[in-house]
């Protein structure tokens, strides 16, 4: 028993020892180690390294999500992205909701605007809160007149009129020497605001679609609500209201002024009469040889085919190949001659005197276009032209970014692009006549 016993005994001891002896020695518990400890306060939750490793795996996580979610959209909305939303069709809940939001934004900008009575009453302070120049009699404000005047403004009109008042706005104006603005100017700066946010919204009113933009016969339906309130044209024939609206709104994207100057000018009536002169048979188009007859027969026969073929579309009515030039385009055409000067008559010429459609003249096309003005000038009696001199002088107002040919860019930063294009302008035999 006791062998027995001795010898488990001694088996016992003997396992250990062999497993003491096989493993080593025995390895402590990790917390009774010193460095595992130091390592597990230094990366583990609590300042220094460890917060910084949250926060990069809090950032990865994120950065995941988000790219997860990207994916998801992707995947839903296809391999290309949409680009295009769908007007509302007219009619539904979208489109009332949208034009309902717009009527009370625009009706919310025009109570911001200040009215008739308002101006009069900006007019009265500022009169009765400016001083007087000794030297030249004329009524002015210091920044300190400035300030008190928008105080008694703000008492008197509301808060509408605190906008004109501000720092950026006293500096615009010219100053004497004591640091004053006239107060006219800044009256006329405040009237001519009021009045061209009012004619944007009222344009916006008629944006039926809310894209940005007028349809031409949204802008004649907006200077149609013009002509009441101007003086010279109140009292115009009715038969003669859309013609003059139509031209207008043509006007209106050529030039820089304002739409009641162009209706008030006396070229929309010539305009008019113009094409009625020209309109020999009277189907109320224009013909090539009809139009030969504007400007007293000086076009080329060149230039005319090259407008038909640019600018004029076919007739639906006639043959297959037929062109006449309707009253519209008939437009376009003599304002694109009267405004060489801008980008638009610009692009509408070079249009046409570009015969090949390159984007941009050589020598040969000038000579090509200015053969037909040549023979047209001594035909005339004038003295011998040369085409050469012609297309050199040219060149060197041009002074085109590639010697060896023109674009429209270059036209349009030499800033000379009506001499340039027509020959007008030039000290030279040049001078005497456009090249078409």
């Amino acid at each position: 028993m006791s062998t027995a016993s001795g010898d488990g005994g001694d088996g016992g001891g003997d396992g250990a020892s062999s497993a003491a002896g096989g493993g080593g020695r025995r390895i402590p518990p990790a917390s009774s180690m010193p460095w595992v400890r130091n390592l597990r306060r230094f990366v583990g939750t609590g300042a220094g390294l460890g917060s910084e490793a949250l926060m990069e795996l809090e950032t990865k996580r994120i950065l995941l999500e988000i790219f997860k979610e990207r994916q998801r959209k992707s995947m839903e909305a296809g391999a290309i992205p949409s680009f295009y939303k769908k007007k509302p069709e007219d009619g539904s809940i979208s489109n009332r909701v949208q034009k309902l939001a717009k009527y009370r934004f625009l009706k919310k900008q025009s109570e911001l605007l200040l009215n008739a009575d308002d101006l009069d009453a900006m007019w009265v302070c500022l009169r009765e809160n400016c001083v007087i120049d000794d030297a030249t009699g004329a009524e002015k404000m210091n920044y300190e007149d400035f300030c008190h005047i928008a105080t008694v403004c703000t008492e008197q009109i509301g808060q509408k009129c605190k906008r004109f008042f501000s720092p950026s706005n006293f500096m615009k104006f010219e100053k004497d020497d004591s640091g004053r603005i006239a107060i006219l100017p800044f009256y006329l700066y405040v009237m001519r605001t009021v009045s061209l946010t009012q004619a944007r919204i009222d344009m916006s009113e008629l944006d039926e679609d809310s894209d940005g933009f007028l349809q031409p016969h949204e802008m004649e339906a907006y200077i149609r609500g013009l002509i009441p309130n101007l003086a010279q044209l109140r009292d115009m024939p009715s038969a003669f209201v859309q013609m003059y609206c139509r031209i207008a709104a043509r006007k209106e994207s050529m030039h820089k002024e304002s739409i009641a100057e162009q209706l008030s000018s006396g070229t929309n009536g010539t305009t008019s009469d113009m094409f009625l002169a020209l309109d020999k048979d009277t189907n109320g188009t224009l013909s090539k040889q009809e139009l030969k007859e504007y400007a007293d027969g000086t076009l080329t026969d060149i230039f005319i085919e090259r407008v038909f073929d640019e600018h004029v579309r076919r007739s639906k009515v006639g043959g297959g190949n037929s062109r006449e030039m309707d009253f519209e385009s008939f437009l376009d055409f003599v304002l694109a001659l009267e405004n060489k000067d801008t980008p638009e008559g610009l692009t509408y010429l070079f249009r046409c005197l570009d015969l090949n459609g390159r984007g941009f003249l050589t020598t040969a096309d000038i000579h090509t276009l200015f053969r037909d003005v040549h023979q047209k000038w001594i035909e005339g009696g004038n003295y011998e032209l040369c085409i050469e001199d012609v297309r050199d002088e040219i060149w060197d107002m041009v002074k085109p970014a590639d010697p060896l040919r023109i674009a429209l860019t270059d036209l349009l930063s030499c800033k000379q692009g009506r001499g340039g294009a027509s020959g007008r302008g030039l000290s030279s035999p040049a001078a005497e006549h456009p090249i078409w």
